[in-house]
């Protein structure tokens, strides 16, 4: 989506009738595909696949880019009941970065494009869906269910993915691209590096600490066996593995997870499979640590959240039973219907 570089013609002090010598525009510091590169990496990877089927939606409607506002509000009309707000707040966005990057007038600032969003935010928005809470004692009924399968690769595998995907907050597209290069095994347990995440983009590097625990539920002993029954000493840590029981050399896909995730809880008869999600393990960590009173510093170390805000909406959601008006006035009025039932006797 680069711009081919525009010529611009320069004053002379020649014939003023004859045309002036066109001239390139400065080249960039960089080569052209030096510079394409870290333009490219300016954006994550699943934000521009986000972007770019999103541009794909909007011409497969009709819509050509550029456009001007008048086809983005007929786009939006069309639009409004069928898709949710925040998909076309995306697909606005999306727009409007090919504009803004094309050096275009941008159609999305349009103020009557802009209050149309609006209204429809109004009318149709609704809550969005979040990834069902993993409680500890879902996780431990996977588990066992897991511990209670005939030894195998994918059986190791497993056990370690589940308890390496809670207790360490993981994301799903961290856990998948874990490297053995990237664990350092020290006496009390294990620190997994991660050069890159979701809020790390520009690669400062995170670090997970997994202490080591019971051998029941520790994840970085459930690691170390997966490691040895696979023969894993580099490369992806969690792989395939087919239906012959061969462990692939490539790192798993991360739709495996969820994959994984709605099967277990099928298996453990759990009616609530359809609503978790890989990120059923970050929600999971940071709620069950809340209702455990752990401390916020902690909590939001462990998951590596930059947001002080996200970690506090995790800690009510986990607390929104235990910290609650409703309880201390519920047990006010049983005292007193006690007290008044002892005075009638």
């Amino acid at each position: 989506m680069s711009k081919t570089p525009i010529s611009h013609p320069l004053p002379t002090t020649g014939d003023a009738n004859k045309t002036p010598p066109l001239v390139p525009t400065p080249p960039l510091p960089a080569s052209q595909a030096a510079a394409q590169h870290y333009l490219s990496q300016a954006t994550s990877d699943n934000t521009r696949q986000a972007y770019r089927s999103a541009i794909r939606q909007f011409e497969k409607w009709g819509g050509r880019l550029p456009c001007d506002h008048d086809t983005l509000v007929r786009y939006l009309l069309a639009k409004a009941v069928v898709l949710n707000p925040r998909t076309l707040d995306l697909h606005l966005t999306a727009i409007s970065q090919w504009h803004h990057y094309q050096g275009m007038t941008d159609p999305v600032r349009d103020p009557l494009v802009r209050k149309i969003m609006e209204g429809i935010r109004r009318t149709h928005g609704r809550p969005k869906q979040k990834a069902k809470a993993l409680r500890l004692e879902h996780l431990a009924q996977m588990v066992s269910y897991l511990r209670g399968l005939p030894d195998s690769p994918r059986q190791r595998r497993d056990i370690a993915i589940v308890l390496t995907g809670f207790f360490g907050a993981f994301r799903r597209s961290e856990l998948v691209a874990i490297q053995a290069e990237d664990l350092t095994w020290e006496p009390e347990g294990l620190l997994i590096h991660l050069p890159r995440s979701k809020t790390d983009q520009q690669a400062t590097g995170l670090v997970r600490a997994l202490p080591f625990g019971d051998a029941s539920c520790c994840p970085a002993s459930a690691i170390k066996i997966w490691m040895d029954v696979a023969g894993i000493t580099s490369g992806p840590l969690f792989r395939p593995i087919n239906r012959w029981d061969q462990i692939q050399p490539r790192q798993l896909n991360p739709g495996a997870i969820n994959t994984l995730l709605k099967s277990l809880a099928q298996a453990c008869q759990f009616d609530f499979a359809p609503d978790l999600s890989s990120h059923s393990f970050r929600r999971g960590l940071s709620t069950s640590a809340a209702r455990e009173r752990i401390d916020f510093e902690l909590i939001k170390k462990q998951g590596g959240w930059r947001n002080d805000a996200t970690v506090w909406e995790y800690i009510e959601e986990g607390q929104q039973f235990s910290d609650n008006a409703s309880q201390i006035l519920m047990d006010k009025v049983t005292s007193l219907m006690n007290q008044a039932g002892s005075n009638r006797s």
